[in-house]
This record gives C-alpha cells, structure tokens and sequence, in this order.
C-alpha cells in the first residue's frame, strides 16, 4: 500500500476534492509533461513520434484488458465504434439494450431507423436475451448511478441464443477487473478512469473482426499505412487496426504514460482502493440518513435528492456530478479518507 500512495502522490496533487472521475479524470503528472514536449515538439518544428506513442497506447489497453493487441483498435469515441457494430446488423435485427444506457452506445442503433431496439431495466438484461437477439449493448458500469451489469449471467444467455456482446467500459476500465476476451465488442472512451486525454478511446474485436465493414477507414487503416495515402487502400490491415480512426497524435502521446500508470498500480488494487472509499462513503450516508441507488461493489455512489448540492459543493471545492437530480461521486486512486469524510461533513 506504501508504494501505492508514494506513486500516487508522486503523480497527483489536486486542488480540490475530487469526487468526480465519472466526468472526467485527473492527468497524471507525467502525461502533462509527455502532453507539454509533445507539443513543444510540434512548435518547434520537430514532432516527436506520436505514432510510436499510438501504438504503445494500443499495447497497454491490450494488457489492461487480457487480449491480443490484434483485437484493439484505436480512435476518440464510443459513438463511432457504436456507429460501426449498428452498421453491420441486417435489417430487422434485434438490439438489446439497458433502460437510460448512455446515449453514445445506443443512439446509434437508433438512428438506423430498420433495427428493433428493445430497452429492458438493467438487472433483467440477462433474462431478456432471447433466440431473436442479434446483439446485446449495455454499459458495463452505468454512468448515472454505478450500478454493474450481471455480466456472467449475460455472457451465459447471450451463449445460450447466439446472441454477440458489444460492452462499454467507460465507467468501468482502470478500477473494474474485466475480461475483455468473454464478450464480442469492448468499446471505452479513456479521458475517464484510465486517466487520458480527451480523444483516445478504444474497440476491441473478435479474433475473427466480428464480420464488421470498415466504413471509415482511412489511411491510418491500412496494413502499410504510410504506402496507403493515396487512392483507394490496397490492403486494409490484417487485423482490428483496420477500425483505426486517425489518431488525435498529441492525446496518445499522454495516453500512454496514463496507461502505464494503471499498469504499475494494478487493476486489482485500484479496484480495492476505490471501493474501500465507495463503502465508507456508503456507510457514511447511513448514518446522515441518505439511502444511495443501490450498487453493490461499484466505485461511484449517486444519492437520490441531493443532486441540487453540487453548486454549493463545488463551491466549497468540492467536486461531484448533478445526475438526474442525484449526486453523483466517483472514488479513484486518486482520493482519500479524507475526502470522503470531507464530503460527508458538508452533506
């Protein structure tokens, strides 16, 4: 635990009380140092290699997530990724979704206008999964309240219907210990709990590229992408870099000091860390008299009814989301004791 808090004070001094990871998280120091000569690097006329840092990105999250670095594609949003697994369904195809699942993971099978999306409350996901079931879209981590998705018993009644899995695990990666390589589709925006720069996200594909077309592909999508820079690519690539959007250079050239951080930490013991302060956030709000949604084993807390306190809060430098009316805090590797007990002593 020592050299867990030495590295993480070593990397982090906020201002303010930070509850708020769900939004956005913190750059570590080294990613704003990497950020600075990255840019630095491009004034003066003489860019670093950004591309190396792509790649380097690429290889973490695929550590971070158990897979071959073959199943991971790079570029900046889930709406893209949602955009392409919804493109390759055939008309008629059954979506199952999560009522009030964020919406850069469903919209998109919305707007195709010929799929049936059908939305179920969370907790009855896995029992909803039927023989008509094309494809199954939930949040692993919901991001208005916490709460996680059964996904065993997921991964079994998709199984059982041959239905696929596209996961988002925005909420969910860095401080949630994952298989990536049970379900079909991962997709994550990283600017949250694995600590990146805005406009780094990533997809991971089946080993087979889950029969998806490559509509976006670029340059940067080809299997030798500097002879792909004109014309129509000759050879796309061999494997899920073929779904690469082309890379926001100077995000990745932190992105992968913020992965490598989670790296040295371990997943497992952010994950203990967090909900070590997720429960004494929980059991402080018993006794205030505060019932929070119900999330068992999950890193952020939302408090029904106290979601018109975030002004205040953050003016007093405190810092948590307004959700639907619920106040919503998040605990990373980040936080402390202390700011949780801050926390329950201006509640």
């Amino acid at each position: 635990m020592q050299s867990f808090d030495r590295l993480v004070r070593a990397e982090f001094q906020p201002e303010t009380v930070y509850l708020n990871t769900a939004t956005l998280g913190l750059l570590p120091a080294r990613s704003v140092a990497a950020l600075r000569d990255a840019v630095a690097s491009v004034a003066a006329g003489q860019p670093s290699d950004m591309f190396a840092d792509v790649e380097a990105s690429r290889a973490a999250f695929a550590r971070i997530a158990g897979v071959p670095v073959t199943r991971v594609a790079v570029g900046a949003s889930v709406a893209v990724y949602s955009g392409l697994i919804a493109a390759s369904l055939p008309p008629g195809a059954e979506v199952l979704t999560a009522e009030d699942d964020f919406s850069s993971l469903v919209n998109p099978f919305h707007v195709r206008g010929d799929l049936k999306v059908r939305a179920v409350p969370l907790e009855r996901i896995a029992e909803s999964v039927t023989a008509d079931t094309a494809l199954v879209a939930v949040s692993a981590v919901q991001s208005a309240d916490g709460r996680l998705v059964d996904l065993p018993a997921l991964r079994a009644a998709a199984r059982e219907h041959g239905a696929r899995i596209l996961l988002d695990a925005s909420q969910a990666a860095g401080w949630l210990p994952l298989a990536a390589a049970d379900v079909d589709y991962v997709a994550v925006v990283a600017y949250k709990w694995v600590l990146c720069p805005r406009g780094v996200a990533f997809l991971v594909v089946p080993e087979d590229l889950g029969g998806l077309t490559p509509l976006f592909a670029g340059w940067a999508a080809g299997e030798h992408p500097w002879q792909s820079t004109y014309g129509p690519v000759q050879e796309l690539a061999r494997s899920a870099r073929r779904f690469d959007e082309s890379p926001a250079l100077l995000s990745y050239a932190a992105a992968r000091h913020s992965l490598a951080l989670i790296e040295e930490l371990g997943v497992e013991a952010v994950h203990a860390h967090d909900l070590a302060l997720a429960d004494r956030f929980r059991a402080g709000l018993a006794t205030l008299g505060h019932e929070p949604v119900a999330a068992p084993g999950s890193a952020i807390v939302s408090v029904p009814g106290l979601g018109h306190r975030q002004g205040e809060l953050s003016r007093a430098g405190i810092q948590v989301s307004d959700r639907a009316g619920n106040l919503r805090a998040a605990f990373h590797l980040y936080n402390t004791d202390a700011d949780v007990d801050r926390l329950l002593n201006a509640l």
